[in-house]
């Protein structure tokens, strides 16, 4: 590899970090990866209605419910 290789897939992640917020970026640390992490991935859950079913027959709560809980979680973190 060359360095203009590197080079370029360094900017070409520069560009994707500064796009999407979630891809993180090289003063990130591992409490904010984490926290991103587990905010997508409840994003996900209240997007994705069979997870969320899932979820509610799991625990035994409604899915409006469970859509809130997630809801708030998602808000406090």
């Amino acid at each position: 590899m060359q360095a203009s290789d590197r080079f370029n897939i360094n900017s070409q992640l520069e560009h994707l970090q500064a796009k999407y917020v979630g891809t993180g970026h090289a003063d990130l640390n591992r409490f904010e990866w984490a926290v991103n992490i587990q905010r997508d991935s409840y994003a996900s859950y209240v997007g994705h209605y069979p997870m969320l079913a899932y979820f509610a027959v799991a625990e035994n709560e409604s899915i409006g419910r469970e859509r809130y809980n997630f809801m708030q979680y998602k808000e406090k973190v």
